[in-house]
């Protein structure tokens, strides 16, 4: 919960009292220019996340497919792990750099306040750190340094922030690497079973101590990131049927907006209607023609 001192700094009941001579001019940005956040800790744990799918991909192929004699087995599962792969880090991609719904910089300016044609007595969210005029659940965020409609929370492993206009892509990329995870244990488990049966020379071409190694690895990365990416999948599902994102459960802050029905939230989210679409990250979804700057009165 936000203390009064806190939420007195970026709220102003009155246009004059916004101060727009000291805010810095407006970030004219152009439109076609391709986002991308140069924090060092993403840039690392996004080269990371491809590395490692990439690592999977290797083992999957080299150790267990293509040494396998069942012709059929292998084509299937290949097939299966490398679209499963595609689409994931497709997803990875168009989530990280894709604009979250980030605010103009620099919007609180006498003209754009003017023309906002603010009622008496009408609240009006302003945000100190980048000087903009904040739509209603909009939230700034340190490492973007930009405030970003429906900020559920800035992740890392995307290097972006997951908001209004790139959580399809995030709760894809959750579930495209979940079932590649999947995909691979189980395939691990049988390539194990398979190779206590047989001669570990036979099962791959190479040798039973790096087999062995390399499995053990795969083994214990797709469990770790099933485990990890299931419980996110999980989570922004639950956060998109109620319609509250990460950062206002985690703040408590009070409802002010319409409640929709859960079908209603996830088409807002994935697209309208329901289609195939829902599932590719390179359809994007229509967000509606809401008024992006909707202010509490």
């Amino acid at each position: 919960m936000r203390t009064p001192v806190s939420r007195f700094r970026d709220v102003e009941r009155q246009a004059n009292s916004l101060q727009p001579a000291q805010c810095l001019p407006p970030c004219h940005e152009r439109p076609n220019k391709m986002w991308f956040i140069k924090d060092a800790c993403g840039i690392v744990c996004a080269v990371i996340t491809w590395f490692l799918v990439f690592f999977a991909d290797f083992v999957v192929l080299f150790v267990m497919l293509i040494p396998s004699k069942n012709l059929t087995y292998s084509l299937v599962n290949g097939t299966l792990f490398n679209s499963l792969a595609f689409f994931a880090l497709a997803s990875h991609f168009r989530a990280m750099c894709s604009d979250p719904g980030a605010v103009p910089k620099g919007n609180a300016t006498k003209e754009y306040i003017e023309s906002l044609q603010l009622k008496p007595g009408q609240v009006v969210y302003k945000c100190p750190k980048c000087c903009s005029i904040k739509p209603d659940r909009a939230h700034h965020c340190s490492v973007c340094k930009r405030c970003i409609r429906k900020m559920d929370h800035h992740c890392p492993w995307v290097n972006n922030c997951v908001g209004e206009n790139n959580q399809k892509y995030f709760v894809l990329f959750t579930m495209y690497i979940s079932l590649i995870s999947l995909h691979a244990l189980v395939m691990v488990v049988l390539h194990f079973l398979y190779c206590f049966e047989d001669d570990w020379t036979k099962c791959s071409s190479f040798s039973p101590p790096a087999t062995v190694i390399l499995l053990i690895l795969l083994c214990f990365e797709s469990l770790l990131f099933l485990i990890f990416t299931s419980v996110m999948f999980g989570t922004q599902i639950h956060s998109i049927c109620t319609d509250e994102t990460g950062i206002e459960q985690l703040k408590k802050e009070e409802r002010r907006w319409s409640k929709k029905t859960k079908w209603m939230n996830m088409k807002a989210v994935f697209g309208h209607p329901f289609s195939i679409a829902w599932f590719s990250p390179f359809s994007t979804p229509e967000h509606g023609k809401a008024d992006p700057y909707q202010y509490v009165v």
